[in-house]
């Protein structure tokens, strides 16, 4: 999955400061606030939000499942409330709240 930035200005200093930290002149401690400041940020979504995006996107469950690359039993899951998602399923939920399905097809 590609990197997605704040901006194309956070894009430039990310990958900017990415090549300094290769060649061993930033510490990783460093790095990491880099990619705090620049990438797209995860938050936790309700399982009303969830819905309402997959609604959004005129998508059926079994659609927004393969799009995820989860089941559709676990969209059913996440939209009754009885799991949350977390990991890369998160990340790809807040890059569709944000892009639409076509930033993840």
């Amino acid at each position: 999955m590609t990197k997605q930035y704040r901006s194309d200005a956070l894009a430039a200093a990310h990958e900017a400061a990415l090549g300094l930290a290769e060649a061993g002149v930033m510490p990783k401690r460093t790095m990491r606030r880099f990619d705090e400041m620049c990438l797209t940020p995860v938050e936790e979504m309700s399982p009303e939000a969830i819905r309402e995006l997959r609604l959004r996107e005129r998508a059926s469950q079994a659609v927004f499942a393969r799009y995820l690359n989860v089941t559709t039993g676990l969209v059913s899951q996440w939209e009754r409330g009885e799991k949350r998602p977390r990991g890369a399923s998160l990340k790809l939920l807040t890059l569709v709240a944000k892009n639409g399905l076509g930033a993840v097809a």
